[in-house]
């Protein structure tokens, strides 16, 4: 009874303590991808090893205004593991976008032009570059989705198609990451 007791006792101070904390974003990308510390990780992170991911972003939010949290996980990715102790220099990312998320790559004159407002990722996925993460875009999606290349945002580079993407990525090391 005492186990159970002292059991039950650990668990809800503990809960209370992690539904207590707050989330934040950076040091990476202060503006978006905001994340939980985790003190008392029982499964440490490696802080001196790389971490190499493609993430694999094929859906879009129904709401045009609203920033895709698919694209945003990069950032999350990015930003827990730095304020973990990680070297931004040892965090690789590159996103693979295609299908419906074709059309979150648009600059803005394009998303304007196509749903009535800029494009609420722009400034999300132009931080991701600055950081050094590559966005590369599927190049059938582009033509099957009606998104040029040159109506994209500035950076975003164009590969012959998704499949292709993520299979040198994860030939040079990229491990996936698909939700």
């Amino acid at each position: 009874m005492k186990l159970k007791i002292l059991l039950f006792t650990t668990l809800f101070y503990t809960g209370t303590i992690l539904l207590a904390q707050e989330k934040h974003t950076g040091p990476v990308i202060p503006e978006f991808g905001p994340v939980w510390d985790i003190p008392g990780a029982t499964y440490q992170l490696d802080k001196d090893g790389t971490l190499m991911a493609v993430f694999d972003v094929m859906q879009s939010p129904e709401d045009h205004t609203q920033v895709n949290p698919w694209i945003e996980t990069a950032a999350r990715f990015l930003n827990m593991h730095a304020a973990a102790g990680m070297d931004p220099e040892n965090l690789k990312v590159a996103l693979v976008v295609h299908n419906q998320a074709s059309t979150d790559l648009l600059d803005h004159p394009g998303y304007q032009e196509r749903f009535g407002s800029e494009n609420p990722n722009h400034a999300l996925l132009s931080a991701l570059m600055e950081s050094g993460a590559q966005v590369i875009f599927c190049g059938q999606s582009s033509i099957a989705r009606q998104v040029p290349i040159e109506q994209t945002i500035e950076g975003v580079q164009l590969s012959l198609s998704a499949m292709t993407a993520l299979l040198q990525l994860q030939d040079q090391g990229y491990r996936l990451i698909k939700f």
